[in-house]
């Protein structure tokens, strides 16, 4: 593994580097963590994140991965990562476009027409629209193919009608994209269809979802006959689950990106934190806990540079990202209930005008859970650990083949036969 730029990469960065630092100021120890499930964005907010983007975007500088031909400079994947690096060492604004631009954007790139991408590209590249994706249900959550959300096709359009939910951004959004059922005779993969929605439509109902940290990053999302013209479908009639799998697969490397930072705010806390009227860090016992937190962010760090290393080369990276977001997630939950241990009776306290460091930990204690679920639950990165990296067999799946409408729902029939004693 290099861990070096090439000169490429470094007289790039240094390019980078000097337009970040004459157009943003650079970030400092006390400054509030990124926000990328948007828990706190406000019209304000919204408003300064649509202008860097904008500012970004005249100077070439927004979404350089993308095609030239889309407002892109057709940078390499390596070039992207190094972007994204020296960008989170300016003070920005909250990235409201992350599900945007690393998962609507590529699935229309993919799979959309030549029209399609002409209408929907330059604007999420600008920033003038704001995107966001309308996957998980109630009853299906890490089991997409189970979705039941139905459409119907009515002449030139599709009429929509049911619920989604866990949809980041949603309630700020322009577009949206979305799959959903529209044959339910047929085996649940094969009965999908993928659209782009117009998020201001008649019929679509958004509800914030209260979470525990007092955020409102997620929502409930209810359509009602909501009508769709056929031109906003994505690929073929029925291909809606090979278009979905190019979603998730961005997804899982956007949203493993979007933590970090956990380890130096520990370093940071138990430097200015005391104890006994000392440093914390003077502590013996205390030491070797954080130092058992480095190694492990260490190994974590390393994991994802695995990925950068590949990308660099050229090459097609494997399954660490599964790996970086299992391991590293958990890892900064338990990281943040330490920090709070540390902070003793002001760590049950979620006021940030009342506690150290503002409040930070508590709120990404509480946070946390929710990435846990977002890009991929542990159990399903777990089996795709399990089989891409162990090789072990693959779980069951016993409804894989039958027709979608004949998948058993809810608890055994009271009236089947019990074992007697």
């Amino acid at each position: 593994m290099d861990f070096n730029d090439t000169p490429e990469e470094a007289a790039f960065r240094a390019q980078a580097r000097a337009w970040l630092e004459a157009n943003a100021p650079l970030r400092s120890a006390q400054d509030r963590d990124p926000d990328p499930l948007g828990e706190r964005i406000d019209e304000a907010t919204l408003k300064a994140a649509q202008a860097w983007q904008k500012r970004k975007a005249d100077a070439g500088w927004a979404c350089i991965g993308w095609p030239e031909e889309y407002g892109g400079r057709a940078a390499t994947p390596m070039q992207s990562v190094i972007w994204s690096q020296e960008e989170a060492r300016v003070r920005t604004p909250p990235n409201i476009f992350l599900v945007g631009h690393g998962m609507c954007a590529p699935t229309i790139m993919a799979h959309g027409t030549a029209a399609q991408r002409q209408k929907w590209l330059p604007k999420l590249l600008s920033g003038e629209e704001i995107w966001c994706q309308l996957f998980s249900e109630p009853g299906a959550g890490s089991d997409l193919a189970g979705l039941r959300t139905s459409v119907v096709r009515d002449g030139d359009d599709w009429v929509l009608n049911g619920q989604k939910i866990w949809a980041t951004g949603a309630q700020f959004c322009d577009w949206g994209i979305i799959i959903a059922r529209h044959d339910p005779n047929v085996p649940k993969h094969k009965g999908l269809t993928f659209f782009v929605i117009d998020m201001h439509a008649p019929g679509i109902e958004v509800r914030p979802i209260t979470q525990i940290n007092g955020g409102h990053g997620f929502n409930a999302v209810f359509f009602t006959d909501v009508h769709i013209p056929d031109s906003h479908r994505l690929d073929d009639v029925g291909a809606g689950w090979r278009v979905a799998i190019t979603t998730l697969m961005n997804e899982r490397a956007t949203v493993a990106g979007a933590g970090g930072g956990a380890m130096e705010n520990l370093l940071q806390l138990t430097e200015e934190l005391e104890i006994d009227g000392v440093p914390a860090i003077k502590d013996g016992a205390l030491r070797e806990k954080v130092a058992e937190f480095y190694v492990r962010s260490k190994g974590v760090e390393l994991t994802g540079r695995r990925t950068l290393s590949a990308l660099s080369q050229g090459k097609m990276p494997g399954p660490e990202a599964s790996l970086v977001k299992l391991v590293g997630v958990r890892l900064t939950q338990e990281i943040s209930a330490y920090a709070m241990e540390l902070q003793g009776l002001a760590g049950v306290i979620l006021d940030g005008a009342l506690t150290p460091d503002a409040g930070r930990w508590q709120q990404r204690y509480l946070g946390v859970p929710g990435m846990r679920v977002a890009g991929g639950t542990d159990e399903v990165l777990r089996n795709i650990i399990a089989e891409r990296v162990l090789q072990l067999p693959p779980e069951m799946r016993f409804d894989k083949d039958i027709p979608f409408k004949q998948v058993p729902t809810g608890p055994p029939s009271s009236s089947a036969e019990r074992p007697r004693k």
